[in-house]
C-alpha cells in the first residue's frame, strides 16, 4: 500500500474488462480523468463468464479486509449470451442462471461496505459479420446480447444498482457496427468512449454521498 489513502475504483469482468487499459481503452481514460484523486484496479479476465465470477468473488473482494473499494464495475454478459455447444462445453451461461449469478456478485458486493458503491454494464451489441470474418466464429448474435442486457438492467432495477445498457448506449451510434469493435467483439476506441461516457453520466448524476464524480473528489496536493 502506498499513501496517501485514494478511493479504490476496481473494473471487475471479462476480457472487455482485461482489455480495457489499452490505448485509447475506456479503463485508460477512467484512470486519466481520475488521476490524482482515486486509483483504478483491474481484475479483467479473457473469456470468463459470470459462473467463473462467482466462484472467485471472495477472493477477488474478501469482505474482511481492511479497505474495501469504493466503486466496483461489473462486467459479464457477452460470452454468457454466446450460443451453447452441443458438447456442453465453452462459457454460455443459460439466461436464469445468468441473472441468478449476477444477483450473487450484487449481494456480495453491496456488503462489502456500506459506502461501497456498484454499477453494472451490460454486454453491448456485436457485429456479427466482423466475427465470423476476424475470429471465424459464428456464436454470438446482437439478438442474445440484447436479452442478457435487459434481464441485467431488470435486475439492477429490483435491486437497487446503477446499470448502464450497453447494447441501447451503442445503438445511439448510427455507425455503431462500423466503428464501435476491434473484431466484432472487443471495443475500439469509439466503443471504449462510449462505455467511458455512460459510466461518467453515471457517477455524475448518482445522489450517492460521498460522489464519487471526479470533479467532486480532492485533488491529491493540490
Amino acid at each position: 500500500m502506498v499513501g496517501p489513502r485514494r478511493p479504490q475504483f476496481v473494473l471487475f469482468g471479462s476480457s472487455i474488462v482485461q482489455f480495457s487499459f489499452g490505448e485509447e481503452g475506456w479503463g485508460a481514460i477512467l484512470t486519466d480523468i481520475y488521476a490524482r484523486r482515486a486509483d483504478i484496479f483491474v481484475r479483467g479476465y479473457s473469456g470468463w463468464n459470470s459462473k467463473q465470477a462467482v466462484q472467485v468473488l471472495d477472493q477477488v473482494f474478501p469482505k474482511d479486509d481492511a479497505v474495501q473499494p469504493s466503486l466496483v464495475i461489473v462486467y459479464f454478459g457477452g460470452n454468457d449470451s454466446k450460443h451453447p455447444r452441443p458438447d456442453g462445453l465453452g462459457p454460455h451461461v443459460p439466461l436464469p442462471e445468468y441473472v441468478e449469478n449476477m444477483r450473487k456478485i450484487a449481494i456480495h458486493l453491496k456488503n462489502l461496505s456500506d459506502t461501497t458503491r456498484v454499477i453494472f454494464l451490460t454486454a453491448p451489441p456485436v457485429n456479427e459479420a466482423q466475427i465470423l470474418q476476424v475470429l471465424g466464429e459464428d456464436d454470438r448474435t446482437t439478438e442474445l446480447c440484447q436479452k442478457y442486457a435487459d434481464a441485467c438492467v431488470e435486475l439492477c432495477q429490483e435491486m437497487g444498482i446503477k446499470a448502464i445498457n450497453l447494447c441501447n448506449a451503442f445503438k445511439q451510434n448510427y455507425h455503431w457496427m462500423t466503428t464501435c469493435f476491434t473484431d466484432g467483439v472487443h471495443l475500439s476506441a469509439t466503443g471504449s468512449k462510449i462505455v467511458a461516457k455512460e459510466i461518467l453520466k453515471v457517477l455524475k448524476e448518482a445522489d450517492w454521498k460521498p460522489s464519487l464524480y471526479w470533479e467532486a473528489l480532492p485533488m491529491e496536493f493540490a
